[in-house]
């Protein structure tokens, strides 16, 4: 499996897993749940990247380890967001990729037009209403970004049902939303400037993602 990924690549996995477990061993050292979700979530990505499914069953196992996180840091939004939202929806996202193959490890990508790009923020826009009242009667930390977490997050796993390049750009834009969310954690406790530098990874990992989608929906085209 290795040999079909670019020098590109494996360095950019390389250099997001190294961030990573630099910034666990200096500011935090203890929460391994921590350590091992970002693990998970960064291989998830590169193989999503690359649109090969097992990135999808990654991304069901980094949807559990974060839930938990999230829990135990009162972000009670990302904890349903992740358990109720992120991981049904990507259980049917890898069902989706495996019943739409374009060769043996790459899912075959789909252009979606601008009417139902109109329904999915529709719904976005429904379901995040929804959870904001959900998330203010829990007493959710940082409720605004939590909120708008949860709007992306929709909207990123909705696009990647329907294999569209658009979800990477999607989850990149959840991603700096979590930037903030957990910056504003760390202010608090410095142990999770580490989950800061895990979601600054998962922006690196996401952008080229995109790229790369829209790399292989012209070379499905064409061919």
């Amino acid at each position: 499996m290795l040999k079909s990924f670019t020098k590109t690549e494996i360095l950019l996995w390389s250099i997001s897993s190294g961030l990573i477990i630099t910034a666990f061993l200096i500011f935090d050292r203890e929460n391994f749940l921590n350590l091992a979700a970002s693990l998970v979530g960064v291989t998830s990505l590169i193989l999503c990247a690359k649109g090969r499914p097992t990135g999808m069953v990654l991304i069901i196992v980094f949807s559990v380890l974060y839930g938990i996180i999230s829990f135990f840091s009162a972000y009670y939004g990302e904890m349903i967001t992740y358990l109720g939202m992120t991981m049904p929806m990507s259980i049917i996202s890898l069902v989706s990729w495996v019943k739409n193959p374009y060769s043996k490890n790459e899912v075959r990508v789909n252009r979606i037009r601008g009417r139902e790009i109109g329904l999915a923020l529709v719904l976005t826009a429904a379901i995040t209403s929804g959870f904001f009242f959900i998330l203010k009667y829990l007493g959710t930390a940082n409720l605004i970004p939590s909120t708008f977490s949860v709007a992306t997050s929709f909207f990123a796993v909705y696009l990647t049902f329907r294999r569209s390049p658009l979800f990477a750009a999607a989850y990149a834009i959840n991603d700096a939303v979590l930037i903030v969310l957990w910056s504003l954690a760390a202010m608090n406790n410095v142990k999770y400037i580490s989950v800061v530098v895990c979601f600054a990874a998962f922006l690196a990992n996401d952008i080229y993602g995109f790229v790369n989608w829209r790399r292989m929906q012209r070379r499905q085209s064409s061919k």
